[in-house]
């Protein structure tokens, strides 16, 4: 090809509006369906989470007539009288102290039995690895007999401490299974430079393994921390006093308590789940990037 046809091209592409760019790859968008379907699973998911919320802003009037219809007027008062009421604030502590209790003690167990099970090589091992992964296949629900007559006669009943530890002890399994994959991904030349240098057994856990597992300690803390939020069935056999009810106690109380006033319970309700929802929407990305290296791992 000339110089002058070459010339000529690049006169007639900059009269047209400019050189156009080489189109890139085509993205594998995928099958329309597959977008609906997704659309449908996300409509299902979030239709009663809207519903609920809404609802809280009508009257009880608009919503015995039209259950589905929005509200003609956002009525501001009634979210207003839930969060004016003391029993809201005083189980919205007590689920914080459940929750950060919970959360804490285990990741504090289940880091430091993952470091044991990933990083040495010990008799038994496998086995101590599969009883925490068997722990999984036992839900609450099974055990909350023989909890409940434990939790009595360790003189727990009525109290904080008497939900949080079996919480701690139900999250463990979950908090081992992913952990024990980011402390085995550790190279080993890591531990033995630091061996080297100087650096001890508990020094290399605080120094090194802590700060490289931290996107698996966010990922478990935080699935701690909105399973114990949602606990229903525990708290329900251990509290009978209503200063140490959690907000899932406390949603049912208030929906017995004013069954008539439909549209304060469902503000109540919106309002007890809304934490939740938020602490889980800001680190979402946080849990997904945890479990991911938890599967790479």
């Amino acid at each position: 090809m000339s110089t002058m046809t070459i010339t000529t091209r690049r006169a007639a592409d900059k009269r047209r509006g400019g050189i156009r760019p080489a189109p890139g790859p085509k993205l594998p968008w995928g099958p329309p369906s597959v977008y609906f379907i997704a659309l449908v699973v996300i409509g299902l998911m979030l239709g009663p989470v809207l519903y609920i919320i809404i609802g809280g802003f009508r009257s009880n009037s608009e919503i015995t007539v039209n259950p589905s219809g929005l509200p003609t007027e956002w009525r501001w008062e009634n979210y207003a009288s839930v969060l004016t009421a003391p029993q809201f604030w005083t189980q919205v502590g007590n689920s914080t102290i459940v929750g950060l209790a919970t959360t804490a003690g285990a990741v504090a167990l289940g880091l430091m039995a993952s470091y044991v099970i990933g990083r040495y090589s010990f008799r038994g091992r496998g086995a101590l690895y599969a009883l925490f992964a068997a722990g999984l296949m036992f839900p609450i629900t099974v055990a909350i007999t023989p909890l409940y007559i434990v939790i009595r006669n360790l003189g727990l009943m009525n109290s904080l401490p008497g939900v949080i530890l079996p919480q701690i002890a139900f999250a463990l399994p979950v908090t081992i299974i992913i952990l024990v994959p980011f402390l085995r991904a550790i190279p080993d030349e890591i531990q033995e430079a630091a061996y080297i240098d100087g650096c001890g057994r508990l020094a290399f856990f605080w120094r090194m393994v802590l700060p490289l597992a931290i996107p698996g300690v966010i990922t478990v803390s935080i699935l701690a921390f909105i399973g114990s939020w949602n606990a229903y069935l525990l708290p329900l056999f251990i509290l009978n006093n209503e200063a140490a009810f959690t907000l899932p106690l406390g949603v049912q109380q208030f929906s017995s308590q004013y069954s008539v006033d439909t549209a304060r319970v469902l503000a109540f309700t919106s309002l007890s789940m809304l934490p939740a929802l938020i602490f889980f929407s800001l680190f979402e990305r946080r849990i997904v990037g945890g479990l991911t290296g938890a599967v790479k791992g």
